[in-house]
């Protein structure tokens, strides 16, 4: 299989688990807390992952250690509890636009601090693809700022992102993907069962069906949404360069016009156009 076959393999998956877990996120909170949400998320991916913590600890370099934890704050811990919270308040559309921030912040934070060089060709096509999405967005939503201070929470996560990316691509080329994934989450069950407990999460009645289909929501949000998917970002980083796997949120959107086809909505010829946009920008980062 082609090197450049595989890139969009894994970009496309990406894009499914991804486009997907904004499902299953609601469906947690539907009487869950988002603190506890979040928290049963990082826990899955934790447990998933542990079989291969051990292999993980001998093979990282102990001077790397502390870039992979960080690295799983940046990239997980923080963001999942920061989009839980914003998501009680702000529109999905404004969600959207905002964690497609995620590629330029990448790009300020790797040219301010760990010496990115970019490609005007990259630059270019990374902001023809967050003007698609902008469009795509207005083409079928209305995008309420009533709770700004709850979007603030949202473009914090995808500053978070950007950082990490540029942490992972530049320092842990030479880490595994399943390594790096298994030994940043291991060190997040044990202020995630504490967050549960503090939250009061053991005292509510855990064995009532909406309680158990909650937290199966989340556990299963975990399992692909987190540590899954968190294997196959790695991957991408370090197979197609921090740019590239960035451009993942551009593709969300692919993924909710797929759900909502699948749910009996209408898609205009507006919408298609805009996809469109939004896939040639992608094309255009990753172009030689």
């Amino acid at each position: 299989m082609g090197v450049k076959l595989l890139n969009w393999l894994i970009f496309s998956a990406l894009c499914l688990i991804w486009g997907s877990s904004f499902i299953l996120m609601k469906g947690g909170m539907n009487v869950l807390s988002p603190y506890q949400v979040a928290s049963i998320r990082l826990i899955s991916a934790g447990v998933v992952l542990l079989p291969f913590a051990i292999k993980a600890v001998r093979n990282i370099p102990a001077s790397k250690r502390w870039l992979v934890i960080l690295s799983g704050l940046l990239g997980s811990f923080f963001p999942a509890y920061l989009f839980c919270i914003a998501e009680t308040k702000i529109d999905s559309a404004l969600a959207g636009i905002l964690n497609a921030l995620t590629p330029l912040f990448v790009i300020v934070t790797g040219v301010a601090f760990f010496k990115l060089r970019i490609k005007m060709q990259q630059l270019l096509g990374i902001l023809i693809g967050f003007i698609g999405l902008c469009l795509l967005v207005a083409a079928g939503n209305n995008i309420s700022l009533q709770y700004f201070g709850y979007a603030l929470l949202v473009l914090l996560a995808t500053l978070l992102y950007g950082i990490n990316v540029n942490v992972v691509g530049r320092h842990m080329q030479g880490i595994g993907s399943l390594e790096i994934a298994s030994m940043a989450f291991i060190f997040l069950i044990a202020p995630c069962m504490l967050i549960l407990y503090y939250t009061g999460y053991f005292s509510l009645p855990l064995t009532s069906s909406a309680y158990l289909q909650s937290t199966l929501a989340s556990a299963v949000l975990g399992i692909f949404g987190t540590a899954i998917a968190s294997v196959l970002f790695y991957m991408l980083v370090k197979r197609a360069g921090a740019l590239f796997a960035s451009m993942v949120t551009y593709g969300i959107p692919f993924v909710a016009i797929g759900w909502g086809i699948w749910g009996g909505e209408h898609v205009n010829l507006q919408q298609v156009l805009c996809l469109s946009v939004i896939l040639g920008g992608v094309y255009l980062v990753n172009r030689k």
